[in-house]
């Protein structure tokens, strides 16, 4: 039994287990808790040594199954919140299977045609979603950080040209620092990613005007004009906080006047593109060099999925291209292949579940859904600012609602671990899965509504259960209140 070999007839089979237990859990989405800690002792299930010799294709998928659909996290479902995650529509669930039964190397066009297509059409039907010109080069990625390390390369590829330096080539020995300029609203995957570039992740210049980091645009523009040298702006399109942007077309007016290079990262905002109430959020995204985003949050397709966009294709392959090794296509093949213009190599046929959904939901599907989320966050908000013990701390901008338990009598330096509790009650709860983060320097929920599922009982039921915490918490100073 133990070569795979000798379990050929077994696949069809595995899949069917899978495809049995796909209905019943997916239709207890709506009632089960997003975690159930008292799940958690079937980890154990999955420890042990490694086999000597394998229990066998449909014993190793059962145990699988029975671990993950008690013991896993309902992301996919309707009231998890937190660090803004999507689910996965029906059509891009289903092409995720897709993914994995075919199975194809997709770096190339001579790997798989069909995967480079069914690529280059995503690419291009989200340039049309996000209303970015078709000129613009493309490529998927696994992640938001991967899609702000592709910008971010393509940036320091440019930077150095403009120094007469081929980074790709010879690298940053001997260079000054890349100048970075952004807001407050700068995300830790921009930092990782020139972390993971050389050029420093403490090399950001933050230019915010107020405690929440707002962009100081008139600061970035004096500190261009004393620079006098290239540089790369990285704009925000949706604050993890707040949801709150960055005035993208002002940073697109001071890159144009100093010859700098802008970065517009929209892991979630840039979706406020697909709604034409919202759109106003994202001018000027247009006219950036590079500009990324994530699948995996507003989408709502399967992990792992990014986009980059770079205004200049051929500064891509510049980038990313050119390894020279003899076994692999030559510069002048006519076809797209994607290994050059990103950084993996060996690629999953991530656009199978992009491809799926925008073909099943198209335009319309996907305004309606960021318009509901909209619809359904301000539901919320105006919720909050209506109790007298709940403080909203920030206005309602797309999806994010950032607020606090402010009762009455409480010393504002007790706030924070008040807040604290009911964050970690509610997780612990399990019906939802919406933790605390820090806001000028305030412990506060910041609930993010992004899944395709979610809708108006979940958002009641979320301020139903914060009641029943509320009650339940202690605090010196509110007597358990």
């Amino acid at each position: 039994m133990s070569d795979p070999l000798n379990e050929r007839d077994q696949a069809p089979a595995a899949l069917e287990l899978v495809a049995k237990a796909a209905g019943p859990y997916l239709g207890s989405l709506d009632e089960r808790l997003v975690h159930d800690s008292g799940a958690d002792g079937l980890l154990d299930l999955l420890d042990g040594p490694l086999p000597e010799d394998g229990e066998g294709t449909l014993a190793s998928v059962e145990r699988l199954l029975a671990v993950g659909t008690a013991a896993g996290t309902q992301t996919s479902g309707p009231r998890f919140y937190h660090f803004i995650v999507g689910g996965s529509t029906p059509a891009a669930q289903a092409a995720d299977w897709v993914t994995g039964l075919l199975d194809q190397a997709c770096g190339l066009w001579l790997t798989s045609p069909f995967a480079t297509r069914a690529e280059s059409v995503a690419l291009d039907w989200l340039k049309d979603l996000f209303g970015l010109p078709e000129a613009y080069g493309g490529v998927l990625t696994p992640s938001a950080t991967f899609a702000n390390l592709t910008g971010l390369a393509c940036a320091r590829q440019w930077w150095g040209e403009r120094l007469g330096v081929d980074m790709a080539a010879d690298g940053l020995y001997g260079l000054p620092r890349m100048p970075v300029l952004s807001s407050g609203y700068v995300h830790p995957s921009s930092r990782k990613s020139l972390q993971m570039l050389g050029c420093g992740r403490d090399g950001v210049q933050v230019f915010a005007r107020d405690a929440a980091g707002r962009a100081d645009v008139a600061a970035m523009d004096r500190a261009l004009t004393e620079l006098g040298a290239p540089a790369v702006i990285i704009g925000n399109a949706g604050e993890v906080n707040t949801g709150d942007f960055d005035p993208i077309d002002e940073l697109a007016d001071l890159a144009e006047r100093h010859g700098a290079w802008l970065h517009v990262d929209g892991a979630f905002g840039l979706f406020a593109a697909a709604s034409p109430r919202l759109a106003h959020l994202v001018k000027g995204v247009e006219r950036a060099h590079s500009v990324t985003s994530d699948g995996h949050k507003w989408l709502n397709v399967p992990y792992e999925s990014g986009f980059a966009f770079v205004r200049d294709p051929a500064l891509m392959y510049r980038t990313f291209g050119a390894w020279g090794a003899h076994y692999l296509p030559p510069a002048d093949d006519p076809h797209v292949n994607y290994n050059n213009l990103g950084p993996e190599s060996s690629r999953r046929a991530r656009a199978l579940p992009i491809w799926a959904t925008l073909k099943a939901y198209g335009r319309q599907g996907y305004r309606e859904m960021v318009e509901r989320h909209h619809d359904l966050a301000l539901r919320l908000g105006a919720a909050v600012e209506a109790a007298p013990d709940l403080e909203l701390l920030a206005p309602v901008k797309l999806c994010v609602v950032c607020f606090r338990y402010r009762p009455a009598g409480v010393p504002e330096e007790e706030l924070n671990a008040l807040n604290r509790r009911l964050g970690e009650a509610l997780i612990a709860d399990g019906r939802f899965f919406a933790g605390t983060t820090t806001y000028q320097g305030m412990t506060a929920l910041r609930p993010a509504i992004l899944n395709w599922r979610t809708t108006e009982p979940d958002i009641d039921l979320l301020l139903q259960v914060l009641r029943e915490l509320i009650a339940t918490i202690s605090s010196p100073s509110t007597s358990g209140a």
